[in-house]
């Protein structure tokens, strides 16, 4: 009897890799635009500065600055629980 791909761990692997990616693509793209889509819609000020311009310019960093932490620490845990981790 032949294996199947989803029985290989290096194929199991990547498939949970792009899984995690695509969701962190996803999670981006709504910040990206959806900031900037709904931005206009936020007509009061903080700190004399527009919100909408605080919004994506500090908000949307914190959150890309997170998901690069998430897929960092995402991957590491991904190679160790398939044994290719790499030696620090």
């Amino acid at each position: 009897m032949t294996p199947s791909p989803t029985d290989d761990p290096a194929h199991r692997r990547w498939q949970i890799c792009l899984r995690v990616t695509a969701w962190l693509l996803a999670i981006g793209f709504v910040v990206t635009f959806g900031v900037a889509f709904f931005a206009r819609q936020l007509s009061f000020s903080v700190l004399g500065w527009p919100l909408s311009f605080w919004v994506a310019a500090q908000g949307a960093l914190v959150v890309y600055l997170a998901l690069v932490c998430f897929y960092a620490r995402a991957m590491r845990r991904f190679d160790e629980r398939f044994g290719v981790a790499e030696d620090d």
